[in-house]
């Protein structure tokens, strides 16, 4: 069995007015940098065996110093990018609503049959991250694997795994917090959600 720990990228400068942030590359706040540094500290002593991110910038620059910190390299895979929000990418829900009323209120009904318009469908970014925690387990299946990618990405994973609806993720996991650590093992045909949005620098460490 293959531990992972998913973590949300820290907080970017879009953050605070709630922006969609798919695909563009937005750059992480003071206080995002601050929690890619925490995570370091919690990384240290966790006893990971390997490091993947999310190509996107937020995402590199909060894994890079927790890679760092445990002596490996962190490496990039594209199925971890953020799900593509379309039309909805850069805007608020409100200037959504002034744009597109209709399809944001199919979107709150159904996330995903309503994906956002011209945006990717959030199965395919479920399956495809799935595909990525699915290859490392096989590569390391005694591993402890630190997963840095994002929100939506990562509240579609979990649900894909545990077997919960995925027109669900909104409600069954609200939030992900910026930095916080999400933990799960994967094993074939199973998946145990160990924590969840757990602050790095109040985790215990790993015990091999």
């Amino acid at each position: 069995m293959t531990d992972f720990i998913l973590v949300r990228h820290g907080e970017t400068v879009w953050h605070a007015e709630n922006r969609y942030a798919g695909r563009t590359d937005v750059p992480l706040t003071d206080r995002g940098r601050d929690q890619a540094a925490a995570l370091a500290t919690w990384a240290a002593t966790a006893s990971l065996t390997a490091v993947r991110s999310s190509p996107l910038a937020r995402a590199r620059l909060t894994a890079a110093p927790a890679a760092d910190a445990c002596g490996l390299t962190p490496r990039i895979d594209e199925r971890l990018y953020e799900l593509d929000f379309g039309r909805g990418e850069g805007l608020t829900r409100d200037e959504m609503r002034q744009l597109f009323p209709e399809r944001v209120a199919a979107f709150l009904a159904d996330p995903v049959e309503n994906h956002l318009p011209g945006g990717e469908h959030p199965r395919h970014a479920a399956e495809r991250a799935a595909a990525c925690l699915t290859d490392l387990a096989r590569e390391q299946p005694d591993g402890r694997i630190l997963v840095v990618a994002h929100s939506t990405l990562l509240r579609l994973l979990l649900c894909h795994l545990l077997g919960i609806p995925l027109a669900d993720y909104r409600r069954v996991f609200p939030r992900l917090h910026n930095g916080a650590l999400t933990e799960i093992r994967l094993a074939p045909g199973r998946t145990a959600l160990l924590s969840l949005n757990t602050p790095a620098l109040t985790q215990a460490p790993a015990l091999h």
